[in-house]
């Protein structure tokens, strides 16, 4: 069984030197940015951005996907690529804990801007062949990209994006979720209103979801999918 500290020195390195360029970055953004109603001023300001999941969500979100067993992962806001390493690694480690099972393991990831889907390829080709080959770019609006060529089952989803999309794309990925499929959702409570519409559908009566606020920066929510059989 793989640990994310037995991974290979130098993807390691990476996501450390990512996670630095990412914090800095981070921290002259407004957070008022990331609810802001006007699309066009978000993706302007985000354009050169990292948007990285902090470090220590991005172990959480890899454990999740190891505890799950999930080899079919989506990606709502893959900026430069640095989550959707870690979700590779999750995906390529249940693969090789059993070998004998069926098929290959795919994380979408999705990517409005071509600047940054350029940039995170290339994370990815420096991580190599393991993390690389497991993962499935869609570039453009993601409301086009998801609408079709989704797994039949769908073992995680992380919506990492802005606010405004997350509901959306829930909804589009949501026919495919597997009873105990988990969706996260980062930044739930710095961004509640902008979260609002997605919160106030999965905590609905009768969603057939179970969700819970996890008290990590911004907060993280967590939410599993039990609908009645």
């Amino acid at each position: 069984m793989s640990t994310l500290q037995s991974h290979p020195p130098h993807i390691l390195s990476l996501l450390d030197r990512l996670h630095a360029e990412s914090t800095t970055q981070e921290s002259s953004i407004p957070r008022a940015t990331y609810t802001t109603p006007s699309a066009d001023t978000f993706h302007t300001l985000m354009r050169d951005k990292f948007i990285a999941l902090e470090q220590d969500k991005c172990h959480f979100i890899y454990q999740l996907a190891r505890t799950l067993n999930a080899t079919s992962i989506v990606e709502a806001g893959t900026s430069y690529g640095v989550s959707t390493i870690y979700l590779a690694l999750a995906v390529a480690d249940n693969l090789a804990a059993a070998p004998a099972a069926s098929g290959r393991g795919t994380v979408i990831a999705t990517e409005y801007e071509p600047a940054k889907a350029e940039q995170a390829r290339k994370h990815w080709a420096e991580c190599g062949e393991a993390v690389s080959s497991v993962i499935d770019l869609r570039e453009g609006d993601l409301r086009e990209t998801l609408k079709t060529n989704l797994p039949e089952r769908v073992d995680m989803l992380l919506l990492d994006i802005w606010t405004p999309m997350a509901l959306p794309t829930l909804k589009l990925v949501q026919p495919k979720l597997r009873y105990g499929a988990v969706v996260v959702a980062d930044n739930t409570l710095s961004s509640a209103e902008g979260y609002k519409d997605l919160l106030e559908y999965v905590r609905a009566p009768g969603s057939g979801f179970s969700t819970l606020t996890l008290p990590y920066k911004g907060g993280l929510e967590m939410s599993v999918y039990l609908p009645r059989q």
